[in-house]
């Protein structure tokens, strides 16, 4: 695959995004009823987070035979960084790594789908609005799905609180993999929490643009566009041994405190996981 940060990879990527932009417009292209273009994400969304995934961050990833070659599993992960660069590096390596390019369909906040650019580049890329009904959907057809249960809470937390993981709410993901019969696969990120450090939130501001929070970082908003740019932090993403949800518990709990148990099960999984390799990596930049 041609590499963008090259100058004959840029002209690949122009060229390819070029015949897809054209065809789209004449009504010579297809999506799922979801939105979703696999001719999207091979030309366009890879080859654009491709050089992110192996020159900036040099993520390491680790585990992905535990990514099944085919069928519906739900790959649960921790959440960080003030923008959700862990959810487009976790799909990009299992494009890029997994032995049968999988598409991972991560499930997104409502907020990307209020943006109208935002939304149809959401969709067209594999995202899914977390809504129970189209998660239990995708997951019918035997895809491969993902999700990150801190939701904002993970991502807009303080630098100070850095890979100490924020609670899993209910425990809706395990509810909804045990509705479907597949696996849960835990999977710990580590490298996502230093891109943005994160040390004040702008409350008026946050306010003023209807969103969770507004971030202050040493770099941003005082640099402007430069303070947005993500530091080049080492990454290792790691995909744990799956989880069965098709056992029922032997304690006798209910449906919910069953969802329960399993969403906290899996959550003690990644962070012991994290703890592990924040551990092993050391330094964040070197």
């Amino acid at each position: 695959m041609g590499q963008p940060w090259r100058p004959d990879g840029w002209q690949k990527w122009i060229s390819g995004a070029g015949d897809l932009f054209r065809r789209l417009l004449v009504g010579d292209h297809e999506v799922d009823e979801s939105g979703f273009d696999p001719e999207f994400v091979s030309s366009v969304f890879m080859p654009l987070f491709r050089p992110l995934y192996r020159n900036w961050f040099r993520v390491q990833m680790r585990g992905i035979g535990n990514v099944p070659a085919a069928g519906a599993a739900l790959v649960v992960a921790n959440h960080s960084g003030v923008l959700p660069f862990d959810a487009l590096m976790l799909q990009a390596g299992v494009f890029d790594e997994h032995p049968w390019h999988r598409n991972l369909r991560v499930l997104s906040a409502d907020l990307v789908y209020e943006l109208p650019v935002l939304s149809d580049l959401a969709r067209r890329s594999g995202h899914i609005r977390a809504d129970p009904e189209l998660a239990d959907q995708v997951l019918g057809e035997g895809e491969l799905v993902g999700v990150f249960p801190e939701g904002f809470k993970g991502l807009g937390k303080p630098f100070s609180e850095r890979y100490r993981m924020q609670r899993f709410g209910r425990g809706g993901f395990a509810a909804t993999a045990q509705r479907a019969g597949v696996p849960i696969i835990p999977c710990a990120i580590v490298g996502a929490e230093e891109i943005y450090p994160l040390i004040g939130n702008s409350e008026w501001a946050a306010r003023l643009l209807g969103l969770p929070y507004f971030p202050v970082t040493p770099l941003f908003p005082w640099l402007g566009p430069v303070g947005a740019i993500p530091l080049p932090s080492n990454w290792i993403i790691e995909f744990c041994p799956p989880v069965r949800t098709d056992v029922p518990s032997a304690n006798g709990a209910g449906p919910g405190q069953e969802a329960q148990c399993l969403a906290e099960q899996v959550r003690d999984i990644i962070q012991r996981k994290v703890d592990e390799l924040v551990a092993e990596r050391g330094p964040a930049f070197s």
